[in-house]
Order: C-alpha cells, then structure tokens, then sequence
C-alpha cells in the first residue's frame, strides 16, 4: 500500500478536536494557515497520526476518527513513530517536511484518555517542521525521502 494523507483536520482553538477539510494551505517555518497549532517559532508546525493508530482506539470500543486526536494529518500506510528525527517526507506535490518530534507528552489527561485510559497521540503521533510549502488535498501521497 501507498501512504497517503486520509484526512487534513484543523482548529481555531488549542486543546480541541479538529475538523476534516478536503484542501489546506501549508507555509514552509509555520503550518497549515487557519490552524490553531501553526506558528512559525516552534518545531511542532503540523503534527500527524496514522489511521492504523486510530484503528487501535477504535478497537478499544471508542467512536472515534481523524482529527480526534488533535491530529493535523491523518496518513496510511506509513509507519510514522518509527521515523527517525530529520527525516524528510513529501506530502502531496510540493508540501515538504521534516520530522522534528516524535509523541508529545500530555500534561493534561485529553477527553480520549478520560474515555478509554489511553491516547496513541503521545505514542504515535509525530509532528513536523514545515520546510517547503504548498497545497495539500485529502488523497494525496506521503513519500519518505
């Protein structure tokens, strides 16, 4: 299989679920334009989690889907936690990245953790320094370089 973007998700608050849009604006040193979490003075512009990790939370019995997790990307077919730091990915045409931080820790128990004693986000979710930017869509591939 192919990796690919299932999902592009965004906020304009912190600390919330994010909703999917079918096409985003993502800026090299910032992020995805209109998110919440972009900002150009940070390592962690976009961060992303793969379907199959939500497929673990979904088999824990929980509703949930892309952007549940606070996940700017939602991807498939990439094993994304074991992406060594500075990997440098491709997603769609033009929008490149490089992998700055691998899970998070989460001061706060989130709304998923309260529901199901766990969250793959600190675990599994990566996030990136947007270093060219571009237009993204649902559908698009991922390529590691």
């Amino acid at each position: 299989m192919k990796a690919k973007v299932i999902s592009i998700n965004t906020s304009e608050k912190k600390g919330v679920r994010k909703k999917p849009v079918a096409e985003a604006s993502i800026s090299a040193d910032f992020g995805i334009e209109g998110d919440a979490h972009a900002s150009g003075d940070w390592h962690r512009q976009v961060s992303l989690l793969a379907l199959e990790s939500i497929r673990k939370m979904q088999d824990k019995g929980l509703d949930v889907g892309p952007g549940d997790f606070a996940e700017n990307i939602t991807t498939e077919g990439i094993d994304l936690p074991v992406l060594p730091i500075g990997t440098k990915l491709v997603l769609g045409q033009d929008v490149e990245g490089e992998v700055s931080q691998i899970g998070k820790v989460c001061h706060d128990r989130c709304a998923i953790y309260e529901q199901a004693g766990d969250c793959v986000m600190p675990r599994e979710g990566i996030f990136i320094k947007v270093t060219k930017g571009g237009l993204l869509r649902t559908g698009d591939p991922i390529r590691v370089l």
